[in-house]
């Protein structure tokens, strides 16, 4: 399968937002989360934020970049009925290459959940590296738990 990157919309903010994923990656569900809901929103048309579709037009999933000085973060999601389908590291090799080809760091940075090992098998199988196990805080008070993985690229 091949992804290609586009601008980001109010139609793909909408497909996304009825998004649900099985147990336990129901945590993942967009529309489970107000501030999920709020940053999609206003990721429309952003010059960070990338829809990526395959090669029949189909929204396969997002990019959500945030470019720092020597380092992008990334937060990207597939959709649901493509998950664990062995599409993973392809998916995550083309966000490296848009990042690499747009911004040109030293290295990727993401975060996931550290029981997520699906995802995570797919990150290392794409160069990213297990990292350091850390906790945040949310707005409405909620503390969870991260696992921050690094690819680099120099």
């Amino acid at each position: 399968m091949r992804f290609i990157f586009r601008s980001f919309t109010r139609a793909d903010a909408d497909a996304i937002l009825m998004w649900h994923y099985e147990p336990p990656y129901d945590e993942y569900d967009p529309a489970s989360d107000p501030s999920e809901v709020d940053g999609l929103l206003e990721a429309i048309d952003s010059p960070t934020w990338f829809a990526v579709e395959d090669d029949e037009g189909s929204l396969v999933g997002f990019l959500d970049s945030r470019p720092g000085e020597d380092e992008v973060e990334v937060g990207f999601g597939m959709r649901p009925d493509l998950t664990g389908r062995r599409i993973g590291p392809s998916f995550v090799e083309a966000i490296v290459d848009q990042v690499r080809e747009r911004w040109d760091p030293a290295r990727v940075t993401l975060d996931v959940f550290p029981w997520n090992e699906r995802a995570i098998k797919a990150y290392e199988h794409a160069g990213f590296v297990r990292g350091e196990v850390y906790e945040r805080t949310f707005e409405d008070g909620q503390v969870r738990t991260f696992l921050r993985m690094t690819r680099p690229l120099r």
